[in-house]
C-alpha cells in the first residue's frame, strides 16, 4: 500500500514501476483518477515477483488518494494491506500535510486492527529534486516513527522507486516468514 498527503507521488511510483516492469510480470493498471491526475479512489497494480521457496510471489500494490475528503476509501484500501510505503513529499510547506496524513494512517491501522509498530513499513522522502526539498537528516527527524528504512525518491523520474519497493517487498516477505 502506498500511502501519503495528496500529490506527493503515489500514483507517480505506481505509474514508474508499471512502465518499466515487464510485460509477464504485471496484470492491467487500473487508476481511477480525475483529469487533473488526482487519484479517486485507488490505483491497483499486480506485480508477478516470480516465486521464494517454491510460492509464487504476487503483489498487489495500491495505492490510495492523498486528499482528506475521500477518507472512506483510504479506510476501506487500506483493510487488507501486509505492508506500507509513506510516501512523505519533501518540500517544506508540505511538512503539516505529511504529519496530517500520518496520523490519519496510524488511526486507520488501529482500525482494522493492524499495529503500527509491526506492519511492515518503508518511508520514502519523494521530490528530493525540487529547489525547496527539506534536507534528508531533518526530514527523516521529522517523519520516521520506528526505525523503519528511509529511502530518496524522485518518483517521477523512477529515482528510489524500485529500490523503496524492494525494500518493502523484503519487509513484508520477513513477516510472512514469521507467521505475521
Amino acid at each position: 500500500m502506498y500511502y501519503g498527503p495528496g500529490l506527493g507521488g503515489k500514483t507517480a511510483n505506481l505509474q514508474w514501476i508499471y512502465d518499466h516492469t515487464g510485460q509477464n510480470q504485471k496484470g492491467k493498471m487500473v487508476s481511477l483518477a480525475t483529469e487533473t491526475d488526482r487519484t479517486l479512489f485507488f490505483d491497483f497494480l499486480p506485480l508477478d515477483l516470480g516465486t521464494v521457496r517454491g510460492f509464487k510471489t504476487r503483489f498487489h500494490l495500491y495505492t490510495v488518494p492523498g486528499q482528506v475528503f475521500y477518507e472512506a476509501s483510504r479506510k476501506l484500501i487500506l483493510k487488507g494491506a501486509d505492508g506500507v510505503v509513506f510516501v512523505a513529499d519533501s518540500q517544506e510547506e508540505r511538512l503539516d500535510a505529511n504529519f496530517e496524513t500520518m496520523e490519519n494512517l496510524q488511526e486507520h491501522l488501529k482500525e482494522h486492527n493492524l499495529n503500527f509498530t509491526t506492519i511492515p513499513y518503508v518511508l520514502q522522502l519523494n521530490k528530493r529534486d525540487l529547489p525547496n526539498a527539506m534536507s534528508v537528516a531533518e526530514l527523516t527527524k521529522q517523519l520516521q516513527k520506528k526505525g523503519e528504512p528511509v529511502l530518496e525518491g524522485v518518483a517521477i523520474q523512477g529515482v528510489g522507486v524500485f529500490e523503496t519497493l524492494k525494500e518493502l517487498a523484503k519487509l513484508v516477505l520477513a513477516e510472512l516468514k514469521k507467521g505475521g
